[in-house]
């Protein structure tokens, strides 16, 4: 499956974006969990959120809990990322992965995932 991340962009800290990732194959994309990770200049990927297939279950990385919400459209193939109160420290290249495992449950590790978008650049400027 193939994955584009778009939405990214410049925005003042306290500012909101949303971030929209759409999956190619509707056939498989509302069995995959699907998460969003982000990676900064020097820093290794990391786990931002992941919603399982129903969207039912969530889960969050703790400096984005509060502030971050993911949800999906099955009917759209699309996944969101919603970041409001943005911080300087959210930038990053944010990239949404689908896991093609089958599972049921959401994971929150980078090896997990089988399918990558490209990423989406967010800029924080304080």
């Amino acid at each position: 499956v193939q994955l584009q991340a778009y939405g990214g962009g410049l925005v003042q800290a306290g500012g909101s974006l949303r971030l929209s990732c759409v999956a190619s194959s509707k056939r498989t994309f509302d069995s995959y969990p699907m998460g969003w990770f982000r990676q900064a200049p020097g820093k290794e990927r990391e786990f931002v959120a992941a919603v399982s297939w129903s969207g039912r279950t969530t889960e969050y990385a703790d400096t984005v809990k509060g502030r971050f919400t993911i949800s999906r459209d099955n009917a759209k193939n699309t996944v969101y990322l919603e970041m409001n109160s943005l911080k300087p420290e959210d930038t990053a290249v944010y990239y949404c992965a689908a896991d093609g495992s089958g599972r049921t449950i959401v994971v929150v590790r980078l090896e997990e995932y089988d399918y990558w978008g490209q990423g989406t650049q967010v800029t924080v400027s304080s």
